[in-house]
C-alpha cells in the first residue's frame, strides 16, 4: 500500500514539474522578420484605487524582430488616458516602455484603450487596455 501511495505522489510531482517547464517554454517570444513588438501584457488592471491616486502605469514590450521598431503614434481613447511614447527606435532584442497615465480624479469603473501605431511587421496598430475602479473620497463625519 505504501508503494502505491509513493508512486502516486511521484507521478503527481512529475506531471506538475513537466507542466511548469512547458509553461516556461511557451513564454519565449517568437522572432519575426522585420520589426516586431511583443508585450509582456496587453491589459493593465489598476484594481481598486483611491480617488486622485497615482495613475501612472507602464506597458513593457520587446522588439522581437530583426529590424529597429519605430513607434510613430500612441493615442488614448479619451482625454483621461495620456500615453507616452519612446522617441528613439527600439533595437532588435531591446525592451521598450509605453507609459500611460489615467486621470484618477474620475470616480467609478473604467476601461480605456491606447492604440499604438508602429512599423511592426504584421501588426502596424496594437490596442492596449487599462481598467480598474476609482473609489470616491471617504465620507467625513
Amino acid at each position: 500500500m505504501k508503494k502505491i501511495i509513493l508512486f502516486a505522489m511521484l507521478a503527481v510531482v512529475g506531471i506538475t514539474a513537466s507542466n511548469a517547464q512547458a509553461k516556461k517554454a511557451t513564454a519565449k517570444v517568437a522572432k519575426v522578420e522585420g520589426a516586431g513588438m511583443a508585450f509582456e501584457t496587453e491589459t493593465i488592471d489598476y484594481g481598486t484605487i483611491a480617488h486622485n491616486a497615482d495613475g501612472k502605469r507602464e506597458f513593457v514590450f520587446v522588439n522581437n524582430g530583426t529590424k529597429p521598431l519605430i513607434i510613430t503614434n500612441t493615442q488614448g481613447s479619451c482625454g483621461c488616458t495620456v500615453p507616452t511614447t519612446p522617441k528613439e527606435p527600439i533595437a532588435p532584442g531591446a525592451k521598450g516602455i509605453i507609459g500611460v497615465k489615467y486621470a484618477t480624479d474620475r470616480v467609478g469603473a473604467f476601461t480605456k484603450t491606447v492604440t499604438v501605431t508602429s512599423n511592426a511587421e504584421g501588426q502596424p496598430t496594437k490596442v492596449l487596455t487599462i481598467k480598474g475602479t476609482v473609489l470616491p473620497d471617504p465620507v467625513k463625519s
